[in-house]
């Protein structure tokens, strides 16, 4: 038993936690050239699979579903932006509601500046996430549409081969990748300087992720009459690297693997889902952008924005996240342009916004990869199987 728990993912994800904010904590600076360079190839090396992954499992599995693929990538935007509308919208009435009885005080205090990198290795992407994206859903459905046998045996096979590099390369590197992500963020005092500043905010903010967790897995119970702890007992290894990764681009072969052990699940829904969802449900993200920027809002400015200003933003903000990369801070950051223009942020409210949207992104990201097998098991009813994942069981 206890040999099992030193060796789950679980275990190994909250040991390089632990190491790496307290590493941070002493380490000098020579030490730290070290880290950000280890930070830096080792994210090169992830983000550089995260299309791979995108186009492989997206263009296979759409290719597979034959008729059904042009229904199922329509629920799946529909649900992915109604979940990340429900989910700003409990944000804004959370807001509202809670935040005038807060005292809140500005971050005020300079925190360390990381080193600079030993050397770089850039290893771009061969195509954009929003490329492969879309590369993969127009293979997919061209493939559906001419009836290519050959193309489908094609994807089957390269998805087989992104597979290996996953198991093989990815998911052995993802421990290493969170300590020193938390090891920069230990240096740099944003844990241990900028986060009691804000903790009453991002306490509520984090139990508000998990009351949106309930409610989308009570929905998809009642949609589908199945037991959704069938799907969320396997999600903790997922969150856990969706916290320290700050990404559900590279927590996608984790979350692939949970999902698949999963008795409810079948593998046609998690192969088109996962991976799309991934990067356009982005609800925790959202849920957390709005109710900030009603608190930056309330520092700055002394005031919340309008009710019409808010729902505005909120609508809009749906449709950003939606094309927002699944990479660190991509909700925020694909919605700067709606930040100022709707609510008319300033230099300086924008980037305290980006500051303590930063302290807590990873949580954030946690709540969408949980989410998104929320949102899985109502797919099963777009695309029902009598095949179950028995044979993936651990």
């Amino acid at each position: 038993m206890i040999k099992k728990i030193i060796t789950s993912t679980i275990f190994k994800l909250l040991i390089a936690v632990v190491i790496g904010i307290v590493t941070g904590l002493y380490v000098n600076e020579s030490f730290m050239n070290i880290v950000v360079t280890a930070r830096y190839i080792l994210g090169q090396l992830i983000f550089f699979m995260v299309p791979l992954i995108i186009l492989a499992f997206i263009s296979s599995s759409i290719a597979k579903m034959g008729s059904g693929a042009s229904k199922m990538l329509g629920w799946s935007l529909i649900l992915a932006y109604t979940s990340s509308i429900g989910a700003a919208l409990m944000a804004m009435v959370l807001g509202y509601t809670l935040l005038p009885l807060l005292t809140i005080e500005t971050v005020t205090e300079a925190i360390n500046k990381l080193p600079d990198l030993i050397f770089e290795l850039s290893i771009p992407p061969v195509v954009t996430v929003m490329t492969a994206l879309v590369l993969a859903i127009l293979i997919g459905l061209s493939a559906v549409w001419t009836k290519s046998v050959h193309i489908v045996k094609i994807l089957n096979e390269f998805q087989k081969m992104v597979l290996v590099l996953i198991n093989k390369i990815l998911i052995p590197i993802l421990p290493l990748f969170i300590a020193v992500n938390f090891c920069a963020l230990s240096y740099e005092g944003a844990i241990t300087l900028q986060l009691p500043v804000f903790i009453n905010v991002m306490g509520i903010v984090l139990i508000a992720h998990f009351v949106w967790l309930v409610v989308l897995y009570t929905i998809a119970a009642i949609v589908t009459r199945k037991n959704p702890l069938e799907v969320v007992k396997y999600y903790a290894p997922p969150y856990f690297t969706a916290v320290g990764t700050m990404s559900s681009a590279a927590t996608l072969p984790v979350s692939i693997k949970a999902a698949k052990r999963s008795k409810i699940l079948n593998d046609k829904t998690i192969d088109f889902s996962i991976p799309l969802f991934s990067n356009i449900h982005l609800c925790g993200s959202i849920l957390t952008e709005v109710f900030f920027v009603m608190t930056v809002s309330k520092i700055f400015y002394g005031t919340f924005p309008e009710l019409s200003t808010m729902i505005l933003f909120i609508v809009l903000l749906g449709v950003f996240a939606i094309g927002a990369p699944g990479v660190p801070g991509g909700t925020v950051i694909a919605s700067l342009g709606i930040v100022t223009s709707v609510l008319g942020f300033d230099e300086t409210g924008t980037a305290l916004l980006l500051t303590i949207f930063a302290l807590q992104d990873s949580f954030g990201t946690a709540c969408n990869v949980v989410g998104d097998g929320a949102l899985t098991m109502i797919m099963t009813k777009v695309t029902p199987s009598k095949n179950s994942n028995l044979e993936n069981q651990e």
